[in-house]
C-alpha cells in the first residue's frame, strides 16, 4: 500500500507491506543500504550514509537513529533534495513493514517529480520491503508448475490472436508489444490473465497484495530468463508468487 501527500511543496510518502515478522531496527538499517545496489542492478549504491547514482550523490543522510524496531535518517542534502530537511524512516510494527518519507522537498518540480523520481522510489522501496518480509507466511497455495505452463500457453495463444487482429501477423514486435501490455495490465489490475482465469490462479505480491505496475514490469522483463533456466526467478526478482484460487 502506498500513500502520497503533497503539502506546501513538501512530499510525504508511506509505503507498507503486510504479514511481516518483527524486524530489529539494526537489521533495517543495515539491509536497506546493502540492498540498494542489488535492487538497482548496481546503478545505485550506498557510501556511508549517502545514496549515489554512479558518482552523483543523490541523497545525503545524517546519523541514523535506531530503536528496537525502527531506523530513521534525517535528510541533509544531495542533488535530489532542494534543501536539507525531512526524514526517511523504516519501521516494523503491528505485522507490517512501513517505509516513510516525511517533509522532503525534492529538487524537481512536483509535477515532474511525481512521474519520474516518485515511481522509482516506490518500486525500489516496495521491492526492499518485500525482500525483508520474505515469503513466509506464504500468501496462498502455490500453483503447480504444470498449471503455470498451461496458463502461459493460453495467454500466448490469446496474445497471438490479438496481434493477428492488427493485420500484421508476421511482425514480431507487434506480438511482443501486445503481450507486454496485456500481462502488465492484467497482473497490475487483478493478478489474473485469461490463462489464470482458466487454470484458477493469479499473481500476487508475496504479502498477498496486488502487484504494483513496477513489480509487473520487473516480472515481465525477467520472464525470458526464467523460461531459459526453467525456474521462476522472475517471481524472486519482482517479489511475487503465483497462487491457486
Amino acid at each position: 500500500m502506498t500513500v502520497v501527500r503533497f503539502t506546501d511543496g513538501l512530499v510525504s510518502v508511506d509505503i507498507s507491506v503486510a504479514g511481516a515478522q518483527a524486524v530489529p531496527g539494526t537489521r533495517l538499517r543495515d539491509t536497506y543500504l546493502e540492498d540498494i545496489r542489488r535492487l538497482t542492478l548496481g546503478l545505485g549504491q550506498a557510501k556511508g550514509d549517502s545514496l549515489y547514482l554512479g558518482p552523483v550523490e543523490l541523497l545525503r543522510f545524517g546519523r541514523p537513529k535506531v530503536t528496537r524496531n525502527a531506523v530513521q535518517w534525517p535528510i541533509e542534502g544531495g542533488i535530489a533534495a532542494r534543501r536539507p530537511g525531512g526524514t526517511f524512516r523504516i519501521e516494523s510494527a503491528r505485522g507490517r513493514l512501513v517505509a516513510s518519507v516525511e517533509g522532503y522537498r525534492p529538487l524537481l518540480p512536483l509535477a515532474l517529480y511525481a512521474v519520474t523520481q516518485l515511481p522509482v522510489h516506490r518500486l525500489i522501496t516496495r521491492l526492499y520491503l518485500l525482500r525483508v518480509r520474505g515469503r513466509e507466511p506464504a500468501p496462498g497455495i502455490p500453483a503447480e508448475p504444470r498449471d503455470r505452463m498451461r496458463a502461459a500457453a493460453v495467454d500466448l495463444a490469446f496474445c497471438a490472436t490479438l496481434a493477428g487482429l492488427t493485420g500484421r501477423r508476421r511482425k514480431l514486435h507487434v506480438l511482443l508489444g501486445v503481450a507486454a501490455a496485456y500481462h502488465v495490465a492484467c497482473w497490475s489490475i487483478s493478478g489474473r490473465t485469461l490463462g489464470g482465469l482458466v487454470l484458477r490462479q493469479r499473481v500476487v505480491a508475496v504479502d498477498g497484495s496486488r502487484p504494483s505496475i513496477g513489480q509487473s514490469v520487473v516480472r515481465l522483463l525477467a520472464s525470458p530468463i526464467a523460461w531459459a533456466v526453467r525456474r521462476p526467478i522472475h517471481d524472486g526478482v519482482a517479489g511475487t508468487d503465483v497462487i491457486t484460487d
